[in-house]
């Protein structure tokens, strides 16, 4: 049985920065697509980055390019999403999701997943 639980969330100012977790139990990050997804209040859910499985690539939505980092470590089956000079916009509660394709086109991500673990807000003042 999978399951994920993503932490790290908050309160931070403009420019600042926040390292979610997702720690994942029943599954491992070897041989499969992982990443972060998110959705603002009263916006369609989106996706952030992703570790795609088909080609070994990092996947960044364009908005976030250059500063948000995706990565896994996986002797510990943990995903991480380390987020630098946050903005307003990124206001949003953060999902981990594993097992399933995501590519990036045009600029944005598609995706589709199978597993999904509770958000964590992440909110940005400015």
């Amino acid at each position: 049985d999978v399951q994920l639980q993503a932490s790290g969330g908050g309160l931070v100012q403009a420019g600042g920065s926040l390292r979610l977790s997702c720690v994942a139990s029943g599954f491992s990050f070897d041989d499969y697509t992982i990443g972060w997804f998110r959705q603002a209040p009263g916006k369609e859910r989106e996706g952030v980055s992703c570790i795609s499985s088909s080609d070994g690539r990092n996947y960044y939505q364009d908005s976030v390019k250059g500063r948000f980092a995706i990565s896994s470590d996986s002797a510990k089956n943990t995903m991480y999403l380390q987020m630098n000079d946050l903005k307003p916009e990124d206001t949003a509660v953060y999902y981990c999701a594993v097992k399933g394709v995501c590519y990036n086109d045009y600029g944005t991500l598609n995706y589709g997943m199978d597993y999904w673990g509770k958000g964590t807000l992440v909110t940005v003042s400015s």
